[in-house]
């Protein structure tokens, strides 16, 4: 998906959006619950990158460079749907992170939204996951705002505490 909401424009990544990404994900601030902690280098950025751009090419899906509708040139986070390993079990996985500018403005949440609109409509899915470490509140209060519930945790980070895990059906999906 290619497209937009209200506030926000979102588009597939590109080779050129490394600075950005590098940037966003190479920030202490947006790392503090993650136990991998910044990126080191530009080319961890590169190589992330390519891994997304790699899975939109299979899947025709993924992540999306976010920017505001007011200047669609200007990144402000990535965000998207990828499939992931939960423990051996793959799982499409909400995720997302912003620049420590576009925090408190509830981006992530309109963005969750359409997110979850897309997994639900253009992709048909019936149940979408999130992965969260348990002192990060604020994602937390995204995902539960969202209608996303802890049904789960998983033991992700050896020596750290397990990671919540959150999901949500599609409500036009038959019952589990």
């Amino acid at each position: 998906m290619s497209g937009s909401n209200s506030r926000l424009r979102l588009r597939r990544p590109a080779s050129d959006d490394a600075d950005i990404l590098f940037a966003i994900y190479g920030d202490p601030r947006t790392n503090q619950t993650n136990p991998a902690g910044p990126f080191p280098d530009l080319e961890k950025a590169e190589a992330v990158l390519a891994s997304w751009m790699a899975h939109w090419d299979e899947h025709g899906f993924g992540v999306w460079a976010i920017a505001r509708a007011e200047a669609p040139d200007q990144v402000i986070g990535f965000g998207g749907l990828s499939l992931r390993l939960y423990g051996d079990v793959e799982k499409l996985n909400l995720g997302y992170r912003f620049a420590v500018e576009a925090w408190g403005q509830g981006y992530a949440t309109e963005f969750g939204r359409a997110a979850l609109d897309h997994a639900f409509s253009a992709l048909g899915r019936d149940e979408v996951f999130g992965l969260v470490r348990p002192a990060n509140t604020a994602s937390i209060h995204v995902l539960e705002k969202l209608g996303m519930t802890r049904v789960d945790e998983l033991d992700d980070v050896p020596g750290e505490a397990k990671s919540f895990v959150y999901a949500i059906r599609n409500p036009a999906a038959a019952p589990a």
